[in-house]
């Protein structure tokens, strides 16, 4: 049987260019999709499409980075400081799409704000503040600086024994850029622990017992990925996932 190609989610932000309503995403993200499928687009409507319709059609999906956070009332979290982004339309589309994608067995791959969206989603919380609290890194990357300088690694993380980190032979400590202000709180009923970073900040998580593929990283491995082993090794079990979930549906629909 010829390999499938698989198609790709990748969600999109809303956000204002200038007077101008607007679907955005990293090109970054849509060039990593890219390598484990067709990417697609996943625009963030008033009103989304129903999650059966979309997750019929996809074989994987990316969840992005993005300027904003979500919206602390998903997690019983206090109102936001002054000046924090949100993104209500994104809110409406990720977290109702990644429990249904993951009770359907569709790949996930969390990334950054994805992370935090896969915890709370599934009923974590978050730190909105992480560089605020007692014992804890500054996570944020540098300002006016350089985007090579920004997504330059910034600390280590330590791989969790007995894991998909481990089963994927990862390195038990490699370096990883960061550039966030949020970080998870409680952990998500479920989830399971793949790294962590020196200040012990969730970093990395899995999901226990999932019909699919479900990871999520708080890092920006889509940043040249191709240069960096240990990204390569994360889009390249992503890529396996989803050809296996597109040559499953052909199996399905070969037998009716």
């Amino acid at each position: 049987m010829k390999q499938v190609t698989p198609l790709i989610g990748v969600t999109a932000c809303r956000q204002q260019l200038e007077r101008n309503s607007s679907h955005t995403v990293g090109d970054k993200y849509v060039e990593a999709a890219g390598f484990a499928g067709i990417p697609l687009i996943l625009p963030a409507r008033a009103e989304p499409v129903a999650e059966e319709l979309v997750l019929e059609r996809l074989d994987g999906i990316l969840f992005t980075g993005s300027p904003s956070n979500v919206e602390p009332h998903h997690y019983n979290g206090s109102p936001s400081a002054e000046g924090t982004r949100h993104d209500v339309y994104r809110d409406r589309l990720t977290l109702p799409l990644l429990r249904a994608a993951i009770a359907a067995g569709v790949p996930v791959f969390c990334i950054c704000r994805g992370f935090q969206e896969l915890n709370v989603s599934l009923g974590g919380s978050l730190h909105q503040r992480v560089h605020e609290l007692p014992g804890y890194l500054d996570h944020r990357e540098p300002k006016d600086v350089a985007l090579e300088v920004q997504y330059a690694p910034q600390h280590s993380v330590s791989v969790q024994p007995g894991g998909l980190f481990e089963r994927l032979g990862l390195p038990t400590v490699f370096e990883v850029n960061s550039l966030h202000g949020q970080g998870i709180d409680r952990l998500a009923s479920g989830l399971r622990v793949e790294a962590v970073a020196p200040d012990g900040l969730i970093e990395a998580v899995t999901l226990e017992n999932a019909p699919g593929f479900v990871l999520g990283v708080q890092w920006h491995p889509e940043w040249r990925f191709t240069d960096n082993p240990v990204s390569l090794r994360l889009f390249q079990a992503f890529r396996e996932a989803c050809i296996a979930h597109a040559a499953g549906k052909r199996v399905e629909v070969a037998a009716i």
